[in-house]
């Protein structure tokens, strides 16, 4: 029988296990509340046994649903949350039944929220009475990752190259488009040196930049110049912006480089054609108003010459020269216009090589004669035939020869020579002139195009005439090419054209002659011109040529002055006021008297679009001022001898 003390012995120790197991429950009561998680222990039986408030803020249901021990009702709120209730609980019915050792799930809620679920098994003496499940809500962190890899996706696929380093210089990120722009692999760049791509006099624009980063400055779009893994050199615009760790201190940068290598040579292009534009602009002024002044100088020579037919007749004949070169300066500009739109249209016909380079002496030969040149010609013995259109080959040549008697110091020499090569000929002209540099022979062709500026200025021209040689011999199928061997040795362009064999079309129609002037018949004339100087002076040759002439200002002034004249001709202006010349057309042609008329559109405008319109308003002819009375004159002769009906419109 147990004595008193070990009685009281034992009743001591029941107290200090019961205090223990007190103040270790007190103590897992505090772990619980002050943990982040949530934390739950249920019997195997699936009964609450303990829990904390955690818990309970997670999942959102009362504490008194805790307290009770109800883990039905806990499922049963808790599935009703979460994004697929019946897989919520086929899940935890499956961790119940399979009892494993852990479990982890990552729980998606309705609300948006992230749950991550871990199970371990709870063991008492060996033996398995329950489990623990903890919850922990990763709804910021998930955000966080998530928006980790969105922006790492964004990076990788970027068009721009987003480079990454220390403060240092090491490279810690490079993405795929650094690679493709820069040359190097991630592998190769990532943990290097930033200097791997910076050229050696650019190191000091470098130490710039991080100084101003570690100050927290972000640097914008500034253009540099960066090295390939080739070894070339690339235009790019960078904009580098400081990174932070979690106390806000600057630890590295970030940096995004774009590629503006195409633009700043297209900028640079733009630059240069618009400085060659304000030059064009400029020489075109200068090249207008030269003529100007002798025209000018003409009039009063006129004025003052009285009955000195002597002076009269050499000042008419400067100032023939003098517009002579004005309308060829526009012709050449409306030319190159056509040709780069391919609004040019050729007149081909079976001609003879040797009629269309006798055409272009006789047009450049009196500026070979001014400058005392020398030329020399070596032709084939056998005839050569193309099918080209004779004027426009004839003027591609006098171009050429003129741009060697403009170019060649005075007392020169020039050589034109052609050569039969296979199914071409080969057709040159070199002259002793001021040569071509070699940078400028790639672009000798382009427009406005001028090799020596102050030659240029103190010759003449536009720089548009070797434009136009390359566009016309183009147009007929050929090649052009420019050689010289340098300043002040002289320079040779050759014009290689397919040749017509004689075999292949033996019926093909020799070109036109011009028909024999049998006599110029005196008609009656209507000029309808709203500038008054120019129908009074276009009036006054058509009078001195014998011709009964009429001249009114506008539109409807034309209608009834036709209907009252009856004329046999209509020199019809097409901007005119009160009525233009298209609708003045349409209402003559109306009249039964009107329709026989030969009427021609004589006018500023002559794009197709124009004469296109002036056919439609009923004109027979187009001609774009100013004209030549010549010119005038033929197409009056051909048109007067049309039969009436038939489609007779030219231009």
């Amino acid at each position: 029988m147990a004595t008193s003390a070990e009685h009281l012995a034992a009743q001591q120790e029941l107290e200090r296990k019961t205090a223990e197991l007190s103040r270790s429950a007190a103590l897992l009561r505090a772990v619980l509340g002050a943990t982040t998680d949530g934390i739950l222990v249920t019997e195997d039986a699936g009964k609450i046994t303990s829990f904390n408030d955690r818990l309970a803020e997670i999942w959102r249901v009362p504490r008194e649903v805790l307290a009770a021990g109800d883990n039905r009702r806990l499922l049963e709120m808790a599935a009703e949350q979460s994004g697929d209730p019946p897989a919520f609980l086929a899940r935890i019915a499956e961790i119940y039944e399979t009892s494993p050792p852990e479990t982890y799930d990552l729980l998606e809620l309705a609300d948006g929220r992230a749950i991550e679920r871990s199970t371990r098994p709870l063991v008492l003496d060996e033996q398995r009475i329950g489990c623990v499940w903890s919850f922990r809500e990763v709804t910021e962190r998930m955000r966080a990752e998530e928006m980790r890899a969105r922006l790492a996706a964004i990076v990788e696929s970027s068009h721009d190259a987003i480079v990454s380093k220390t403060l240092d210089g090491v490279i810690r990120s490079w993405n795929a488009e650094a690679e493709r722009l820069f040359g190097h692999t991630a592998e190769e760049a990532i943990g290097q040196s930033i200097l791997l791509i910076i050229p050696p006099e650019r190191q000091d624009e470098e130490r710039e930049i991080m100084e101003r980063l570690r100050r927290g400055e972000r640097v914008e779009h500034f253009e540099t110049v960066r090295l390939t893994k080739d070894g070339r050199r690339i235009d790019l615009s960078l904009t580098i912006s400081p990174i932070r760790n979690a106390a806000g201190r600057v630890i590295g940068a970030s940096k995004v480089a774009r590629d503006i290598t195409d633009r700043k040579r297209t900028d640079e292009a733009l630059r240069e054609a618009d400085r060659r534009k304000d030059e064009f602009l400029a020489l075109l002024a200068h090249e207008l108003r030269n003529p100007l002044a002798p025209l000018r100088n003409g009039l009063e020579i006129i004025r003052l010459a009285g009955t000195d037919a002597n002076a009269v007749s050499r000042a008419r004949a400067m100032m023939e020269r003098q517009l002579a070169h004005m309308v060829r300066l526009v012709d050449d500009l409306l030319d190159v216009s056509r040709i780069s739109r391919n609004k040019i249209e050729l007149r081909r016909a079976r001609i003879l090589l040797s009629d269309v380079l006798s055409s272009a002496v006789e047009t450049a030969r009196p500026a070979i004669e001014a400058a005392e040149h020398e030329l020399s010609l070596a032709l084939p013995p056998t005839p050569i035939h193309l099918d080209a259109d004779l004027t426009r080959l004839a003027q591609v040549f006098s171009n050429l020869l003129n741009n060697s008697a403009k170019y060649t110091p005075r007392g020169g020499r020039i050589r034109l020579t052609a050569e039969r090569r296979g199914d071409q000929v080969a057709v040159s002209v070199t002259d002793t002139g001021i040569g071509i540099p070699a940078d400028a022979l790639p672009h000798i062709f382009e427009m406005f195009s001028q090799v020596d500026r102050s030659i240029e200025r103190a010759t003449g021209g536009l720089g548009i005439g070797l434009a136009l040689v390359k566009g016309l011999v183009e147009m007929h199928g050929g090649t052009v090419t420019a050689e010289s061997a340098g300043p002040g040795k002289g320079s040779t362009f050759t014009v290689r054209l397919p040749v017509l064999e004689e075999s292949l079309d033996p019926g093909f129609p020799e070109t036109p002659e011009r028909e024999a002037d049998a006599g110029r018949p005196k008609r009656r004339i209507l000029v309808a011109e709203d500038n008054r100087d120019t129908a009074s002076s276009m009036a006054m040759i058509l009078k001195l040529a014998g011709n009964e002439v009429h001249a009114v200002h506008d539109g409807a002034e034309a209608v009834a002055a036709a209907e009252r004249f009856r004329p046999e001709v209509i020199l019809m202006d097409v901007g005119m006021p009160r009525l233009n010349g298209y609708e003045a057309t349409r209402r003559i042609r109306e009249q039964p008297w009107g329709r026989d008329i030969v009427i021609v559109a004589l006018t500023g405008w002559g794009q197709p679009s124009d004469k296109s319109r002036s056919q439609e308003a009923g004109c027979d002819a187009h001609l774009v001022k100013p004209v030549k009375m010549s010119e005038l004159e033929d197409l009056l002769t051909s048109e007067m001898r049309t039969p009436t009906g038939s489609s007779r419109h030219r231009s």
